[in-house]
């Protein structure tokens, strides 16, 4: 039987501690079998080419690269080397990595788990990657330099891992007969990954140079997030074990110290009590860990040191994949003034939100306002779509098991707040040297300054209703918005949603409120159209009128929907064969948004283009992800994809808003979401077209396409 040293198959050790013998098995077939095992190899420090597994001989001074990674990023399989027990000489003819072997054509990921596969014969060599082949040699020309008689007087070489240019951790390492397929054992254990869940936020801004700033010392804050404990496929863990949170400097990742008065620095809520966070650990729930927190050391206190958060779980051991660390933090005192984001002296990427190395004159200082990731903002619950997490094609930032995020930014613009603020204080005038939404307080004080300016808005609902609206969930606001649509003019449900704006501190919501009568309007007429007074139609009747409206939206003669677009609307609104008019008010709340977008001149010439198709239907986030990932992994970095989130539906904010799904720098799948009416509303500025400002993303290169099957 084989000896795999050094690792139970469910432990997680070091590369360089594995030794696998090749012993029965493989001699019985005749020198065929199977290696797999989950390799999880970190970018820092690691040297190229880098060696990960070679074969030795134990009594004899041969040392031949089994496994490797080359100059170029690629995994590299060679032939197993055998020696006469009798001559002690290399029964292959190949001694050194010119020889015959297997390679990837995509480039192996750094700090994520990654199963390999190694199939090895006298005829062949397979080389798996997550399950699929990835690349794969014939060795005819060895067969010769085999023995007659078998594998009765060869010696097997041991496989042994590296230590050197390189550190990685091995999972779940076995050694099989070339019978078994190595396919089917790709989904048997799969390690575990902890991560934090951006989308999750709360109470967070995100400054220009992508640091948290977090309210902190004596004047401290809550904020909260959540950290996720999942496994390779990126499926969450049910596991009951708790997760500990500790402050670091961001520069060393030493533990910042206690306060003066001795707190301290991270701190935890727990029965209306504060405790130091490393005294009371969060279990999981469902793979999920909810942490509220607070900071009492101030970075100004530690000569303007960044902190960072790192999570950690002491029950599983100390491994880089069961920690995880935030993003840098400058903790602020409560009466600092907020640093200036609004405008940069530099462009700001489209896709990530960082400054550009070069100043642009022209629309480059406004594509801040369209990028979410750039900025997360206090008690903002906005989805920062496609965080670097590792698997991430596994996972489902939008899954429908996931609560709803909405958004709370207080970051307008300077135009925006000035006019919301003049709709509702009779034109008081507003700083617009500062960047903070004034509180509800202020609104208030505001309000009764000026008690004219009551009898002289035209809108008719009151506070309540603007509240319960603010805090209201996706179907509460969809029924109040319903009802407002029905009994009021456009100018307004215009002071609705600059009511709205005001008091939630956020402008995202004013366009879902703006569209709000004329998608109702709509969707009742379309509907009664085709159901005449039934409760049900079916399928076949309704896309007809739905194709026929949507074409009209649109204004795109060239194209319409297709049957894979119709499709995915069917599995939208939840129906089967038969469609009630809940099952239609489902599918038209997401796709009304998206028909909206696509009229638009910026993104209409998006869906009109066919050579090259930079919209390619309507896909998933499924769909998007494997269109990015070929037959030995993911595709060349920046190549990227154009899709409209399938469960991001009216009135939620970010509904017909398009996303960019791409592969990053360090071949995880990304996801960013484009907010794009700020630029395209600014009349002033002549602007480049979306497809220029994509491709000039420096993480966006070439338009990659989905393949219908």
């Amino acid at each position: 039987m084989e000896a795999v040293e050094g690792v139970d198959e469910k432990d997680y050790v070091l590369l360089k501690d594995l030794r696998v013998e090749l012993k029965d098995t493989a001699k019985e077939a005749n020198g065929h079998f199977s290696f797999c095992f989950w390799l999880y190899l970190r970018s820092n420090g690691l040297s190229l080419p880098c060696t990960i597994f070679h074969q030795e001989h134990p009594d004899r001074k041969l040392r031949i690269p089994f496994l490797l990674l080359n100059e170029r990023n690629k995994m590299v399989l060679f032939p197993v080397h055998f020696l006469h027990e009798e001559a002690g000489v290399t029964a292959t003819s190949t001694n050194s990595m010119g020889g015959p072997c297997a390679s990837t054509e995509s480039d192996f990921p750094t700090n994520t788990w990654v199963h390999v596969g190694c199939e090895a014969s006298q005829n062949v060599l397979v080389l798996h990657i997550n399950g699929e082949v990835a690349g794969e040699k014939s060795l005819a020309s060895l067969n010769n330099d085999l023995p007659s008689d078998g594998m009765e007087k060869l010696l097997l070489p041991c496989i042994i891992g590296e230590d050197q240019g390189c550190q990685a951790f091995v999972h779940c390492a076995e050694v099989l007969p070339f019978s078994l397929a190595t396919k089917n054992f790709y989904a048997k254990d799969p390690p575990l990954q902890l991560s934090i869940d951006n989308s999750s936020l709360s109470d967070i801004e995100v400054d220009s140079d992508g640091a948290w700033s977090i309210v902190g010392g004596k004047g401290r804050r809550n904020f909260s997030l959540d950290v996720i404990l999942e496994n390779a496929f990126g499926r969450p863990v049910h596991r009951e074990i708790e997760v500990v949170a500790s402050l670091l400097y961001a520069d060393n990742y030493e533990r910042v110290e206690d306060t003066y008065d001795a707190e301290a620095p991270l701190i935890t809520s727990y029965n209306g009590l504060e405790y130091a966070s490393s005294d009371i650990p969060i279990k999981f729930i469902n793979g999920r860990a909810s942490f509220k927190l607070k900071i009492a050391q101030l970075s100004s206190r530690c000569d303007n040191r960044l902190f960072c958060i790192k999570f950690e779980i002491p029950e599983l051991g100390r491994f880089p994949f069961l920690e995880e660390i935030s993003q840098p933090i400058r903790c602020i005192s409560r009466n600092r003034n907020p640093r200036a984001r609004r405008k940069s002296p530099s462009g700001v990427h489209l896709v990530n939100g960082s400054l550009s190395p070069e100043h642009n004159d022209g629309p480059s200082d406004l594509l801040h306002n369209i990028v979410c990731e750039a900025k997360q903002s206090p008690s903002s619950k906005r989805v920062k779509l496609g965080q670097d997490k590792p698997f991430s094609g596994f996972n489902d930032a939008f899954t429908s098991k996931q609560r709803d995020q909405e958004c709370n930014s207080h970051a307008l613009t300077t135009n925006e707040v000035n006019n919301i603020s003049q709709a509702n204080s009779g034109g008081r005038p507003v700083n617009s040297g500062g960047l903070d939404v004034a509180s509800d307080s202020e609104n208030s004080e505001a309000t009764k300054s000026d008690p004219m300016s009551m009898s002289r808005d035209i809108n008719p609902i009151s506070d309540l209703i603007v509240f319960k609206y603010c805090l209201g969930g996706p179907s509460e606001r969809a029924l109040l918005l319903k009802e407002i649509s029905m009994s009021l003019r456009e100018a307004e449900v215009a002071k609705f949603a600059d009511q709205v704006s005001l008091f939630s501190g956020c402008a995202h919501h004013r366009h879902q409120i703006l569209i709000a009568k004329r998608l109702v309007e709509d969707g009742t007429n379309l509907w009664n159209s085709i159901a005449q007074n039934n409760h049900q139609v079916l399928w076949e009747n309704l896309v007809s009128g739905v194709k026929l409206h949507f074409t009209k939206m649109v204004s795109c003669s060239t194209r319409s929907l297709t049957h894979q677009d119709l499709q995915l609307l069917k599995k939208i609104s939840g129906c089967q064969d038969l469609v009630s008019q809940e099952n239609f008010e489902k599918m038209w709340s997401w796709l009304y948004p998206v028909a909206l977008t696509l009229s638009r001149d910026w993104a209409n010439g998006l869906w009109s283009s066919m050579t090259p198709k930079w919209i390619d239907g309507f896909i998933t986030k499924e769909e998007a992800e494997s269109s990015l990932q070929g037959p030995g992994g993911f595709q060349e970095p920046g190549t990227f994809v154009l899709r409209f989130p399938t469960t991001r539906s009216w009135p939620h904010p970010d509904a017909g808003n398009l996303v960019v799904t791409y592969v990053g720098p360090d071949y995880t799948i990304r996801h960013r979401l484009l907010t794009m009416d700020f630029i395209y509303s600014s009349k002033s500025r002549i602007v480049k077209s979306l497809q220029e400002m994509l491709l000039q993303e420096p993480e966006l290169s070439r338009l990659g396409r989905y393949i219908y099957t």
